[in-house]
């Protein structure tokens, strides 16, 4: 009788820690499970912040490197590819609206002459000056561009084919009017300009093609006027 009381007690005991055993928990949290601590969710407020403004600044680079690579780094206004980016959307836009505008192809004078016989530096004075007088003639909404070397062009909105020409030759006549001292020197460029007109027809590289044929037949006849 006392062994079966022995081996009785034994698995009560045995019951018993095996109960305890379940009893047990984990470790308590001092938070409710997937929250943050005030510390850690301000520490990723500030992280975005930080990544906000350097995208932010990234994305300014981006179009100040952009802005670059359309502008003429002497004159400041489009050089060929940031004009051809700006024909291309006026003539989307004339497309669409059924609006009108002119192209005129100015090449400067002369300017090689001024290169050889006073030096580049000169040739740029000629050149600054020549895109301030371009700039006065033209209104806020028209383009200026420089195609490279002495040749320039114009983006001209609203104008007629009359309207046009009369506006490359006063463009011609301000040109020619503008005077240079070098080495006690007093020196003219002047500009012969080429116009073609832009309707829901144009194309950007053929509309160039146009003004820059239009402007060498300007340019051989005022070469004939002068020598005649």
């Amino acid at each position: 009788m006392k062994k079966k009381a022995r081996a009785t007690t034994a698995k009560a005991g045995k019951g018993a820690k095996s109960a305890a055993s379940g009893r047990k928990t984990g470790p308590r949290r001092s938070s409710t499970p997937g929250t943050r601590s005030p510390a850690a969710s301000n520490g990723a407020k500030a992280t975005i912040r930080r990544l906000k403004v350097q995208l932010a600044q990234t994305q300014a680079q981006v179009e100040e490197l952009r802005a670059s690579a359309d502008t003429d780094y002497l004159l400041g206004i489009a050089n060929r590819r940031g004009f051809e980016r700006e024909l291309v959307r006026a003539i989307a836009y004339i497309k669409r609206y059924r609006a009108g505008g002119a192209l005129v192809v100015l090449d400067v004078d002369r300017l090689k002459p001024i290169n050889d016989a006073f030096g580049h530096a000169a040739g740029d004075q000629v050149l600054k000056a020549i895109v301030t007088a371009l700039l006065a003639q033209v209104r806020a909404s028209d383009v200026v561009g420089r195609l490279g070397g002495d040749e320039f062009a114009l983006l001209l909105w609203n104008l007629s084919q009359t309207d046009a020409k009369a506006k490359a030759a006063a463009l011609e006549e301000t040109i020619d009017q503008l005077t240079f001292v070098f080495d006690g020197r007093t020196i003219t460029a002047g500009a012969s300009a080429g116009v073609t007109i832009l309707d829901i027809h144009s194309e950007a590289g053929r509309a160039l093609e146009a003004a820059d044929s239009a402007m060498y037949v300007r340019k051989a006849l005022r070469r004939h006027e002068a020598n005649s």
